[in-house]
C-alpha cells in the first residue's frame, strides 16, 4: 500500500492530519526506542561498569546531542533537495550502525578508556541518525498537512518519540537487568531497521526546484523561539541524565518508571491539547514552561520515589507543549522553500540545550549534589518564560 505524500495547500483546517501522519509518527514510536531503552542504563553502565564520573557521564550522554546539532544543516539541506523520505531512511541506517559500535565497545571492557571511545563513536552516529530522522520526519509532515498545521505536525511526531521514551526506559531496564549491555547493544541495532518497514511503502514527498536561503539566513529567522525551546528542554536533559543515579544514590530502586512518568504525561498532553499551540503558540508556550519549572522543583524537593514520579509527570506535561509552541513561532518565521532546513535550525537548539545541560549538570552534581541539578535545571528552564513573553508580542514579518 501506498500513501500519497504530495505537499498540500496550506488551510486552516486539514482533515485527516492523524491518519497522514500515521505512517511517519508509526516509524519515529519504534525508532526512537533506540534511544528510550538506553535512558535508564547508559549512566549506569558509564558510572559502575566503566567507573567514570558523573562529569564523564554528562558528557557521554550530552555527545549524542553534540553530533546532532553538527549535522542539523546538512540534514536540513537533505531533507528540502532530496526528499524528507531518504533522510528518514538514512537516519535509521546509522543509528542501527549505533548499534554496531555499542556491541564493539563491549570488546575493550578491560580498558574503559578505549571501551568509552568505541561507544562513543555509536553516539556520534546516534546522534547523526536522531538529526536525520526528527528533521525529516517534520520537513515531510509539514508537506502532508499544511504549515498552518505544524503545531499538530510537532505534536503527533513527539508524542511518538516522548511515548517510545516512555515505552523504552522500563524495556531498557529490563533488558539490561536480563542481557547487560549486550542486550541493549543488539537493542539497538535491530530496533531502528524494523522502523523503516512503516516508511518504505510511503511514496516520498514532492521536491520542486526553488531558491534555497541559506542556513545561516534561515537561523537568523527562528533563533529565538529556538532559544526558548533550548532553554525548555534542560528540563528533559536533567531527567534523562541524572535521574537514574538520583534514585541509585537515594535507594529508591529503578528509576525506569520516572522516564515513564515523564512520557506518559508527555504523551496525554500532546493528545488532549495538540490542537492550542496552533492556535497562539507563544502563549501555550509560556504557561507549559511555567508547569515544567514546578515539576523539577518538585524533584528537587522530594523526599520519596513517589514525590520524584510526580515532579518527572508534571515536568514531561509542561515540555510536551512547550516544544510545538515555540515551533510553531518558527514555522511562521521561517521561509516556506527552506523548511528542511528551518526545521533543522530550530530543532540544533533541542541539541544545543541538551548538549550542554549534560556536563554542566555534572558539575553542578559534583559541586552541590545530585538534587541540586533540578534547582538548576528549573532556573534555566524559567529563563524560556521570558522569551515566551517576547514572542507574544513580537510578531512574525
Amino acid at each position: 500500500m501506498t500513501y500519497a505524500s504530495s505537499p498540500v495547500p496550506d488551510s486552516p483546517t486539514v482533515e485527516n492530519v492523524f491518519l497522514k501522519m500515521l505512517p511517519i509518527s508509526a516509524a519515529m514510536l519504534v525508532g526512537f526506542l533506540t534511544m528510550g531503552i538506553s535512558m535508564p542504563v547508559l549512566p549506569l553502565h558509564l558510572h559502575y561498569t566503566l567507573d567514570m564520573s558523573p562529569v564523564v557521564v554528562g558528557f557521554a550522554i550530552g555527545f549524542q546531542f553534540a553530533a546532532a546539532l553538527l549535522s542539523r544543516a546538512w540534514a536540513g539541506g537533505l531533507a528540502d533537495t532530496r526528499g524528507s523520505k531518504r533522510a528518514m531512511v538514512m537516519g535509521f541506517m546509522s543509528a542501527s550502525a549505533a548499534g554496531v559500535a555499542y556491541l564493539a565497545s563491549l570488546a575493550f571492557i578491560g580498558t574503559p578508556v578505549v571501551s568509552l571511545g568505541v561507544l562513543m563513536l555509536g553516539r556520534l552516529l546516534l546522534g547523526c541518525g536522531e538529526s536525520l530522522v526528527m528533521t525529516g520526519a517534520l520537513s515531510w509532515g509539514i508537506a502532508l498537512v499544511g504549515a498552518r498545521n505544524s503545531g499538530k505536525v510537532m505534536a503527533w511526531v513527539g508524542a511518538a518519540v516522548y511515548g517510545a521514551f516512555a515505552a523504552g526506559a522500563p524495556l531498557g531496564t529490563f533488558v539490561y537487568g536480563r542481557y547487560d549491555f549486550i542486550g541493549i547493544a543488539f537493542a539497538t541495532i535491530i530496533i531502528p531497521l524494523l522502523a523503516l518497514g512503516f516508511i518504505v511503502p510511503v511514496a516520498p514527498n514532492v521536491v520542486k526546484p526553488s531558491h534555497r536561503v541559506p542556513f545561516y539566513k534561515v537561523l537568523g529567522t527562528v533563533w529565538v523561539p529556538g532559544l526558548g525551546m533550548g532553554l525548555s528542554c534542560v528540563g528533559l536533559g536533567v531527567i534523562s541524565t541524572f535521574i537514574a543515579l538520583l534514585f541509585a544514590g537515594r535507594n529508591w530502586g529503578s528509576a525506569s518508571l520516572a522516564f515513564t512518568a515523564f512520557g506518559v504525561a508527555f504523551v496525554l498532553a500532546r493528545i488532549f491539547f495538540s490542537h492550542l499551540p496552533d492556535q497562539g503558540g507563544a502563549k501555550v508556550a509560556l504557561v507549559c514552561v511555567l508547569v515544567e519549572v514546578a515539576g523539577l522543583l518538585l524533584i528537587w524537593q522530594a523526599g520519596s520515589a513517589m514525590i520524584a514520579y510526580a515532579g518527572a509527570a508534571l515536568t514531561g506535561f509542561g515540555y510536551s507543549l512547550a516544544f510545538p509552541g515555540f515551533g510553531v513561532e518558527a514555522v511562521r518565521r521561517a521561509p516556506p522553500q527552506s523548511r528542511g532546513a528551518a526545521m533543522g535550525a530550530f530543532v540544533a537548539f533541542f541539541d544545543i540545550g541538551i548538549g550542554l545541560t549534560g556536563p554542566t549538570a555534572g558539575a553542578i552534581a559534583g559541586v552541590a549534589g545530585l538534587n541540586a541539578v533540578y534547582l538548576a535545571g528549573a532556573c534555566a528552564v524559567s529563563l524560556s518564560a521570558l522569551v515566551a513573553a517576547y514572542l507574544i508580542v513580537s510578531k512574525p514579518a
